[in-house]
């Protein structure tokens, strides 16, 4: 018992795991909460593609800077919106069916990012951080603005919690009450943006679609009630981030992507439980 207790009070002795676990719980809440409406809706590719296209931002960003990472997060922020709500908006008034607006912006910002940061060198190297998430070195700075634009995202989303739902779950419908549609889908993608922006530096580009769909998803194996799903979901990711630091630091791999295979685990448990129960 003893064992056990001196292994998890260890690596909570140093200060980056105290803040690289508190990272992780928050953006684990924040990704689960925001993921259940991109689940429901079938918006994983839109995850993922929005996740890239922040990517000429950071760079342009750390050019601009010298390199200063503090100033990032707005620069992640900036284009994260304007890459949703761009695609949002060549979806909505033109022939382009959505998956396909969406592969192109994805692919472009992809390629401007890729194209500055090989413009220099040795930029390439330390923004490679940011393709794959450290969340060890989150600042406390990074933490007050994951708390502010994480507590931001989900105040949005409990305020419109009717409204997302049935939008979520019958279109139709919620045209025929007269709900705000276009506004509520421009709402729904300016808070998948800002939480992109908001996981950059724990998960990472590359690995940032996992924690926004993978909790979620297990979630909606196990429940198809919304509040439970939510519920769950934040659960799930949060254990997530806990017992994937400790992997990382016990095991000396990479903290994104331990966090990652962690849900990921989580995921094939639940898969394998509702198809032993039949379901």
């Amino acid at each position: 018992m003893n064992t056990i207790i001196e292994l998890l009070a260890t690596p909570l002795q140093y200060e980056f795991m105290q803040r690289g676990m508190t990272a992780a719980i928050l953006v684990g809440i924040v990704c689960a909460v925001v993921g259940t409406y991109m689940v429901l809706r079938g918006m994983a590719f839109f995850g993922d593609a929005l996740a890239h296209t922040i990517l000429p931002g950071i760079a342009l960003g750390y050019l601009i800077s010298g390199g200063d990472k503090d100033v990032l997060f707005w620069w992640a922020l900036g284009t994260s919106v304007l890459a949703a709500l761009g695609i949002g908006a060549i979806s909505k008034n033109s022939q382009i069916k959505e998956d396909t607006s969406i592969g192109i912006i994805f692919a472009g910002m992809f390629a401007l990012g890729i194209a500055l940061i090989s413009t220099v060198r040795s930029y390439a190297v330390d923004l490679s951080h940011f393709l794959f998430g450290d969340v060890l070195s989150v600042s406390v700075q990074s933490l007050w603005l994951i708390l502010i634009f994480g507590g931001v995202v989900l105040l949005v989303i409990f305020a419109f919690y009717k409204e997302f739902m049935t939008l979520s779950f019958d279109p139709t419908l919620a045209a025929t009450l007269r709900l705000p549609v276009g506004f509520l889908n421009n709402l729904l993608l300016a808070l998948i943006a800002v939480t992109v922006a908001v996981s950059l530096q724990t998960v990472g580009v590359a690995l940032m679609v996992a924690m926004l769909v993978t909790p979620a998803a297990t979630a909606y194996l196990l429940t198809h009630r919304l509040s439970h799903m939510m519920m769950l979901a934040a659960v799930i990711a949060s254990f997530s981030g806990i017992i994937g630091l400790y992997l990382s630091f016990y095991l000396s791999i990479a903290s994104g992507a331990a966090v990652v295979l962690t849900a990921t685990v989580f995921f094939l448990i639940a898969f394998g439980w509702k198809k032993f129960r039949g379901g």
